[in-house]
């Protein structure tokens, strides 16, 4: 996205509700002229112009009056005026609420491009909050976030976010060690003179215990805020006909996998969601494990393997009627959680205790909800509000811990504050990338591109 003062100047439009046809459309039109260009186009009671912030105007929109006598009436509509600096962008803002005809839609765009606009390009209006001081980049990414969000922990999280959750605390930790950085800077500029000594040391050792434990906090609950962004990933593997395809259906309910007596019905990797205590969680059915000498059989086997070592929660089901386990070691890691569930138990019974028994094919699972309902709120549980979800933040943050270590080690060896403050930096700019203070036009392009177009 271009990021000359020019271009950034100049005044946007674009359709900021779902494309298609519907009962009202919103078109969003924000820049200097706005209100003037909108004014082109509106007859009301009175002028946009002459209209106060926060107001909402019935009207008509017309074609320009280039022509007089010739214009004619395209839609009637609501026009909302925001008045700059009080607007999502920071500019003035006009929000055209029209009939959700598409071609009202891209007939009213076609009309406000003739009279002086341009269409937005994905994320700019988010980017222009963003340049003008109304939200930081944090901020700025919760906004997309928050759109895409499918559970009610994920808009949780990125409503936290988008009210500065994260943003609070690290501007607050940034501003104490930009004192304590200028500080020793300070004392660089009296470098005759020894004996003079602006930062308190002591002062700055209780700083960086405060800062390592914000960040670590932070970094912490990656783990947590990751699995909400992303989703709980469940694999649900064990040898051929333990009635895997029969569970994924019956935790969806749906039939979604075909389920067979024939044994191998399933030969590769079937996904679906579902939502388990406002959190997403990804289900994976698998193809089952056993010797085999076929080769499409064999790859099948190697998938499920990989599925099972990428998942949070590995569900392996037995066959109550024929028990044997197919996961070894070797598949699994101490930081998953492993659930060892009896299937047709309706049937027979073999489980122990700890074991889960449950019918797939009667619709008996209630034990395996249960459980995976207290595992996923475990895994996605944390204390403290402000939770890291992005993995750009959680890069930086960790970046920032270490630089942080590295002024820590400093001070326990008594280095001075030449060797201190480069490091101080590297923490100060690793924060700073996070709310934007420190960034590159690279950086902004990629987050913005992930924004649809009128955000």
């Amino acid at each position: 996205m271009p990021g000359t003062n020019d271009y950034s100047s100049q005044t946007i439009c674009a359709i900021a509700t779902p494309f298609g046809t519907g009962g009202v459309a919103v078109i969003r039109v924000s820049g200097a002229e706005a209100v003037s260009i909108v004014d082109n186009l509106f007859c009301g009671r009175q002028p946009l112009a002459q209209a106060q912030g926060y107001t909402a105007h019935y009207g008509q929109i017309r074609t320009t009056r280039q022509q007089p006598g010739s214009e004619q009436i395209l839609d009637e509509v609501v026009c909302t005026v925001y008045r700059a600096p009080h607007s999502f962008t920071g500019d003035d803002v006009v929000e055209i609420a029209c009939h959700g005809s598409v071609y009202i839609q891209q007939e009213l765009l076609r009309l406000l491009t003739q009279c002086g606009a341009r269409i937005a390009e994905r994320g700019e209006f988010t980017k222009r909050a963003f340049l003008n001081g109304k939200i930081d980049l944090a901020q700025a990414e919760a906004v997309a976030d928050l759109i895409a969000a499918q559970t009610a922990a994920e808009q949780t999280i990125a409503l936290s976010q988008l009210r500065g959750g994260i943003s609070g605390k690290i501007a607050d930790l940034r501003s104490q060690l930009l004192t304590f950085t200028s500080l020793l800077e300070l004392e660089l500029d009296f470098a005759d003179h020894e004996e003079l000594e602006f930062a308190d040391r002591t002062q700055l050792r209780e700083l960086l215990s405060r800062a390592m434990a914000v960040t670590g906090e932070l970094i912490d609950s990656f783990a947590a805020g990751n699995a909400i962004r992303q989703g709980v990933h469940v694999a649900i593997a064990g040898a051929p006909n333990a009635g895997k395809s029969t569970l994924l259906n019956a935790l969806l309910g749906d039939d979604r996998a075909i389920v067979s007596d024939i044994r191998g019905t399933t030969r590769d990797t079937i996904e679906d969601t579902l939502t388990i205590g406002g959190v997403q969680v990804r289900l994976m059915d698998t193809a089952g494990i056993q010797p085999t000498g076929d080769t499409i059989e064999q790859l099948g086997i190697e998938r499920t393997r990989q599925a099972v070592r990428k998942a949070q929660i590995v569900i392996e089901l037995i066959d109550s009627t024929d028990p044997k386990t197919v996961l070894t070691s070797d598949d699994l890691t101490p930081q998953q959680v492993y659930l060892r569930v009896y299937n047709k138990c309706d049937l027979r019974n073999f489980a122990s205790e700890g074991d889960i028994c449950i019918s797939a094919r009667n619709g008996e699972i209630q034990p395996l909800l249960q459980r995976l309902e207290s595992e996923v709120s475990r895994l996605t549980q944390h204390s403290d509000s402000a939770m890291v979800s992005n993995i750009r933040h959680y890069e930086a943050l960790c970046r920032a811990r270490q630089a942080l270590e590295h002024v820590e080690q400093g001070l326990q060896q008594q280095l001075s504050g030449e060797l201190i403050t480069p490091d101080l930096h590297a923490a100060l700019d690793a924060l700073g990338e996070i709310t934007g203070q420190v960034t590159s036009q690279e950086v902004l392009n990629t987050i913005f591109e992930r924004f649809c177009i009128g955000k």
